[in-house]
């Protein structure tokens, strides 16, 4: 895996229409769905009562909130890119995203991220990349939507 390295927003804007690396492939285990659960509030048999699921899910076991498979976006997305210079990043937006597979128990998923349209909002990188994130063995990906970035140069 080759991390991309941005020092400016010209450099990021010269990345437009690129598909970046991959990150590394990610374990969703049952110990990070059930904290999920925890900090959501949301404890729904599907994603915590293993012995259930088992028994009546389609899936066959647990699996992970669509909510929790897009909260590791930010750390995969931390393997693939190193952007310098900045003073501060805000999340900007999510469009269009469709969590088109489940994500079982023990799965393992990588992110991959192309970089849509890249703006300068009066010094402000505002970058819209496509993101997938595939699990492994399987042919569909978790989801595919657009994440927004605005990053704040020095």
């Amino acid at each position: 895996m080759a991390k991309t390295v941005i020092n400016s927003l010209k450099e990021f804007a010269a990345l437009e229409g690129s598909t970046l690396d991959y990150s590394d492939y990610m374990k969703i285990t049952q110990e990070q769905i059930n904290k999920f659960a925890d900090a959501t509030m949301d404890h729904q048999w599907i994603h915590v009562d293993e012995e259930r699921a088992k028994k009546e899910s389609q899936f066959g076991s647990t699996i992970a909130h669509g909510y929790l498979t897009l909260s590791v976006l930010p750390p995969l997305w931390n393997e693939i890119i190193e952007v310098n210079n900045v003073k501060m990043l805000v999340n900007y937006g999510i469009d269009n995203f469709k969590f088109s597979e489940a994500v079982r128990v023990n799965d393992e998923v990588r992110l991959t991220v192309k970089v849509m349209k890249v703006q300068d909002l009066r010094g402000i990188c505002k970058a819209e990349m496509r993101a997938t994130l595939e699990i492994k063995d399987r042919k569909k990906p978790a989801y595919v939507g657009t994440i927004i970035f605005l990053y704040h140069f020095k």
